[in-house]
Formats: structure tokens, C-alpha cells, sequence
């Protein structure tokens, strides 16, 4: 935590959290506000469905491979520099996409868009360890998830009203927009919270062994498959929504926000209560509790989808008991992972953001283009992936049991 802290933020703390909350946003928003768009994008740019999912998945592993190298670029260069080039990049990305006139152009700047969007989501994570103790750590990664939660609502509702009334090409101009003005907000007010006797030499060596360390151990890679991918469980859905949503339970584009509101409500749920919970239960506790939500609900809706045919009326709200659960233990399992190694809290951001996003590119360029024609094949994929972080998280409890047992 920086000594400075009192000095560098003399704001209320939910406007820091806003701030950053604004930050991690920009990669959900990116990818939910053009999905509404996708038929018409398809038609227009004379597309294939393939070639269309390609577009998420190039973001996708874009987003994946530069993640390895935001961290590391903050821990030497400081938070500021690092978030400011990545939104300046993102708003070319963005007008580049608008302008595109191919489904080759496309994928390059959507490429291109998720190169740059993970330095929000990954900076501001260390910037949120760099200012407060873990009790109020906790309390602010949590009200960052409650925030980052009204993006993925409003933005299939801004990205269907924009396609139906003024066309696909005006969801990127809208995003270049949005570009400009988190560059003027982040100029003017985030903090440059990582002091310069703080900061770690930009050398390939000393780089190398930062990556070794964490690479090598057992606890973090534990921990980010732990936090990173159940989330594909929910994530899998929102990418097989044309699908899920327009064909399996016949909604119409305008009628997608149905879907991304009820499942952030129960994001912004979950993080709501794992907040009021920071400092009085123990955070190994707190976990269980999230990942017992999640198992139970993801083997009921395999077992309904087995046994019914996918309805309105009720195959939405699994999906947002699961993003409760979610949302209840990750942020407990993100700062554990960010103080595993304390000097290297923007590499550890990096790394644990790296193998949540590949999982995210694995499942949206694979997985999901085999599986979101069937909604009991979607139930099973997202059982499985809760399982994996699952086993990973009772391997950790297992063989390290002082991790996650002392109330913060």
C-alpha cells in the first residue's frame, strides 16, 4: 500500500472506485454493445457466422496477449502512463472498426481494440491494492464490480437502439466517443499511485524472472484458474446470445438488455454483498460460499435443459444466480492473488488477467461456435468450466489451508 495514499486521492472513496470501476468497464462494454449488431454486420459486410465470431475471438486473444504485458509496463512506467496510451489506442481501434469496410478490416481493429482495452481492468486493480488495506480493499474491488456491472446492462441496449435506428457503423463511432472522454477524465483525475523507488527495472531479465516467479507457482496459477474460469460458465452465454437469445428463446435484438440485466443484477449483487461482508467472515469462507452457489446452480439448469425445451419464462435466471455466486468470491480471490507477491502486484494483475481472458478466447473462438446451437450442450460447457476453477480451488485448500483463512 503506497504510504501517500490519504495525499494522492482526497475524494470520497466511491468516486475512486467510479474512476476505476470506468476503467475495467471499457473491455465488457466492447464486446456487448455490437452483438446486437451482428446479423447486420454479417449482411452488410457479406460475412459468415464464422467469420463474425472471429471478430469476438480476435478481441478476445488480443485482449489475452497484451494482458501479459500491462502489468509489467505499470509496475516499471507507473499506472498513469499505461492506461492513458491504452485508451488513446483503443479510440483509434474504435474509429478504425467504424470505418472498416470488410470482415477482414474488422477483425484486425477489433484486434486491435482488445490489444489496448485490458489496461484499464488490469492497472486498476493494482491501483485499487496500491491505495487501500485489504478490509477496505475488498470493500472497493467490490463496489468496482457493482459499477462494472451497468456496462454489460446498458450496453446491448445502446449497441440494438444504435444498430435499428442510425446503422452498425455507428456502435464504433459511438465507442471512439466514449474513447475520448475516459482519455480527458483519466488525464485529469486518476493518480499516479505507484511511487518511482516503488517501481521495478524495465529489463528483459528482470522481467523474465518476474514472470518465472509467478508462472512457477503453484498458489497463483491455482488462484487465477480459481477466479478466471468460472466466469466462462456466464461469459458463455453472453457470447452465444445471438444464438441463445435470438433463436433458442426467440427475442428480438431490442429485447437482448432482458438477458445483460438480469445476469449483471446478479453480479452487481453478489459483489454488493461480498463487499458488506469484507473484514467479518473469513475470505477462504466467503469463497466456499460462491462457489457452492455456482455448482448447485449450474447442475440445475443442466438438469432442466436435459429434461425441457429452453423458455423465456426461465432459462435466463440460472445464468444470473450463477453470476451471483461469481461475483461473491472473486473479488476475495483477486486480491489474494495480487498479495501473493506484493512488489509485483501489475504483473500479477497481468498474468491472472492473461489466463482468464485466454479461457475467454478459447471459449469464444472454439468452444462456443460448437455448442450454442444446443442449450443442453451451452449448460454442460458452463458446469464444466465452473468445475475446473472448482477443483482448482479445493487442490489450493487442500495442499496450502492458511491461504484465505484470516479475517482481513
Amino acid at each position: 500500500m503506497n504510504p501517500n495514499a490519504d495525499q494522492l486521492w482526497r475524494g470520497p472513496r466511491w468516486a475512486l472506485a467510479a474512476l476505476l470501476a470506468v476503467l475495467g468497464m471499457l473491455g465488457p462494454f466492447s464486446i456487448d454493445t455490437y452483438l446486437p449488431a451482428f446479423s447486420g454486420m454479417a449482411t452488410s459486410l457479406g460475412a459468415t457466422p464464422v467469420e463474425m465470431q472471429q471478430t469476438l475471438s480476435a478481441y478476445l486473444f488480443g485482449f489475452a496477449f497484451m494482458n501479459l504485458f500491462h502489468g509489467a509496463f505499470a509496475d516499471s512506467f507507473g499506472r498513469r502512463p499505461v492506461v492513458l496510451w491504452g485508451i488513446a489506442m483503443f479510440t483509434l481501434a474504435s474509429a478504425g472498426c467504424a470505418l472498416s469496410e470488410s470482415v477482414g478490416q474488422l477483425v484486425f481493429f477489433r484486434a486491435m481494440q482488445g490489444l489496448s482495452t485490458g489496461a484499464g481492468i488490469v492497472v486498476s486493480r493494482a491501483v485499487i491494492r496500491d491505495m487501500f488495506p485489504p478490509a477496505q480493499a475488498q470493500q472497493v474491488m467490490s463496489q468496482v464490480t457493482i459499477y462494472f456491472g451497468i456496462a454489460p446492462a446498458l450496453a446491448p441496449i445502446v449497441g440494438g437502439w444504435l444498430f435499428v435506428h442510425l446503422g452498425w457503423h455507428s456502435v464504433f463511432w459511438f465507442l471512439t466517443g466514449v474513447g475520448v472522454v475516459l482519455w480527458v477524465t483519466n488525464y485529469r483525475y486518476l493518480p499516479e499511485t505507484l511511487e518511482p523507488e516503488e517501481r521495478q527495472p524495465f529489463e528483459v531479465r528482470h522481467l523474465m524472472r518476474g514472470y518465472w516467479q509467478l508462472g512457477s507457482s503453484p498458489r497463483f496459477l491455482l488462484l487465477a484458474l480459481a477466479s478466471g474460469v468460472p466466469f466462462n460458465g456466464m461469459f458463455l452465454y453472453v457470447l452465444a446470445a445471438p444464438a441463445f437469445l435470438g433463436q433458442h428463446l426467440a427475442l428480438q435484438p431490442t429485447q437482448f438488455f432482458w438477458f445483460f440485466m438480469l445476469t449483471i443484477s446478479g453480479i452487481m449483487s453478489g459483489a454488493w454483498l461480498s463487499g458488506r461482508l469484507a473484514g467479518k467472515i473469513a475470505p477462504k469462507k466467503q469463497i466456499r460460499h460462491g462457489f457452492v452457489i455456482m455448482f448447485v446452480t449450474a447442475v440445475v439448469n443442466l438438469v432442466a435443459n436435459l429434461f425441457f425445451d429452453a423458455h423465456v419464462a426461465w432459462a435466463m435466471f440460472p445464468i444470473a444466480v450463477f453470476a451471483f455466486g461469481w461475483a461473491l468470491m472473486v473479488p476475495v480471490v483477486t486480491l489474494l492473488v495480487l498479495d501473493l507477491y506484493p512488489q509485483r502486484r501489475g504483473m500479477a494483475s497481468s498474468l491472472q488477467a492473461f489466463i482468464g481472458s485466454t479461457a475467454n478466447g478459447l471459449v469464444a473462438g472454439i468452444i462456443a461456435p460448437l455448442v450454442m446451437h444446443s442449450t443442453p450442450a451451452l449448460a454442460a460447457v458452463s458446469l464444466g468450466m465452473l468445475c475446473i476453477g472448482l477443483v482448482s480451488w479445493v487442490y489450493l485448500h487442500h495442499h496450502w489451508p492458511e491461504i484465505g483463512r484470516a479475517v482481513q
